[in-house]
């Protein structure tokens, strides 16, 4: 499923308006996306969560040219699956 996807069965389901259904899924991810930047855990109870994990500069090696590099220290977003979905998508 994608965005546009997600925008036409919420507003198939919810009987909202296109651009309604539309704005609900862009406050959504506007809102998620600003939480993750803040440093906070996204919780969906029974669906997923989603949080920032740090990474430490490291020596890491370009597997091109062999060459030895410093990589920078990171943050990156994890998605975890939660409990219920695994059941469900197992099942």
């Amino acid at each position: 499923m994608n965005k546009l996807e997600l925008i036409e069965t919420l507003k198939e389901d919810a009987k909202l308006t296109k651009s309604e259904a539309k704005a609900v899924v862009k406050l959504f991810f506007k809102e998620m996306s600003n939480a993750l930047i803040k440093g906070h855990r996204v919780e969906i109870r029974g669906l997923c969560s989603f949080y920032v994990k740090k990474y430490k500069a490291y020596a890491g090696r370009n597997p091109k040219t062999g060459e030895s590099t410093q990589v920078k220290p990171k943050k990156l977003p994890f998605f975890k699956c939660g409990k219920e979905l695994k059941e469900r998508v197992d099942s």
